[in-house]
């Protein structure tokens, strides 16, 4: 599988094209803001076809190139309902006083194709499987995309904002929930095996079991319910 991915935008939002191999289909994930044209390098290099973008959440710094993406492609978005009025109402999101000054030129709006997520779904893409998970917390339409662990390589998870590298995502923000953001962690992240690549919407690449071993939020969930020792990571 090839899975290659970068950094794009202010915020760093890591946008990733999965494909079997070079040459071949791909899935674009999260192409936030100003991703697309790294989005064109990247199927440049590696000679692939996009199929489809899909989409953790809706905020801005994860959906703002969707609809040249898509437009370039002729390729379907694919998100959670509850996030979907994000993409044409992202100040809505943010709340008022952060969206309106972020949104300056940006293309605002669907692409002219766009499919709702559900959970539990297994999305069929590009000779690929991806699980969802619904993982509200970060946002209400929250979700994770997960490919099959096999022989040759481990299980990926696509995590959006819900688990970091040492933290997890901020919920202060509107549609945002602490308590719903740590039940997501338990249902979604728990169950899953130690050699899971957690590959996130922030940083770097993790584990689930480093994850368990060193993250104060994702050792809080297993221990007991409350309010975890750490401090979410701010982004949006």
């Amino acid at each position: 599988m090839l899975i290659a991915g970068f950094p794009a935008g202010a915020w760093g939002t890591n946008c990733y094209l999965v494909a079997p191999a070079a040459g071949e289909e791909c899935v674009i994930i999260d192409p936030g803001h100003e991703a697309a044209p790294g989005v064109e390098e990247t199927i440049a290099r590696h000679r692939l076809k996009p199929v489809a973008v899909v989409l953790t959440h809706g905020h801005l710094d994860h959906v703002a190139s969707v609809v040249p993406v898509c437009g370039a492609h002729d390729v379907p978005a694919w998100i959670h309902p509850e996030d979907r009025y994000m993409m044409s109402d992202p100040a809505k999101a943010l709340g008022r006083s952060i969206g309106q000054q972020l949104l300056g030129d940006l293309t605002i709006g669907e692409p002219d194709d766009v499919k709702e997520l559900s959970d539990g779904a297994v999305l069929d893409l590009a000779g690929l499987q991806f699980s969802v998970a619904h993982a509200p917390g970060h946002t209400g339409g929250s979700v994770t995309f997960r490919t099959p662990e096999t022989a040759e390589v481990p299980s990926v998870l696509f995590s959006g904002d819900l688990l970091f590298a040492g933290s997890v995502g901020r919920t202060d923000l509107p549609g945002g929930s602490h308590a719903e953001l740590l039940q997501s962690l338990a249902r979604v992240c728990l169950p899953l095996e130690d050699s899971t690549v957690v590959l996130s919407g922030h940083g770097p690449q993790t584990t689930i079991g480093r994850e368990r071993a060193t993250n104060p939020f994702l050792q809080q969930v297993a221990q007991a319910p409350g309010a975890p020792a750490g401090t979410p990571r701010r982004g949006l």
